[in-house]
């Protein structure tokens, strides 16, 4: 058995949640929210931020720790459990484009109720109504700013 740790985000920009949809060979095709696996090195915040802008174009910053979602696949000759780290974050603009390399074909924002029916993973949307939650609760408090480009 292998075992894999990714990490990634549910990137939030004036209430709207960025998804990717990815279309391999016919085979997959669904919508999802960006992740990817640590390099040697890096954190698991680096690695989720990494991922959003590689996989999304996006520049965005942690907001908070939502938590981890487990699953099981198999490769030729054996089985991979994996475990995603994932992380609230917020951005400064709509602007997204999705990474052909990796078989993305769109990108975009959506509301929560349509996001949340578009997902095609059950531990991906999950991991979107934690996040959703905790991003409510945040703009009741008025502590939840999108983020603010330093470029």
């Amino acid at each position: 058995m292998i075992i894999a740790t990714s990490c990634g985000g549910v990137v939030i920009y004036r209430g709207k949640i960025l998804l990717l949809f990815k279309q391999y060979k016919r085979r997959y095709e669904g919508w999802v929210l960006p992740k990817g696996t640590v390099e040697e090195g890096e954190n698991h915040i680096e690695t989720a931020l990494r991922e959003v802008k590689e996989e999304a174009g996006v520049t965005a910053s942690v907001v908070s720790y939502i938590g981890k979602s487990q699953y099981s696949f198999s490769v030729p000759d054996d089985m991979v459990t994996k475990e995603v780290h994932w992380y609230l974050m917020s951005t400064d603009s709509y602007y997204s484009k999705p990474q052909r390399e990796e078989y993305f074909t769109d990108s975009g924002y959506y509301k929560y109720h349509e996001a949340i029916h578009l997902l095609k993973f059950s531990n991906e949307k999950r991991i979107l109504e934690d996040a959703y939650r905790t991003y409510q609760e945040m703009r009741r408090k008025h502590e939840w700013v999108d983020a603010i480009r330093t470029e």
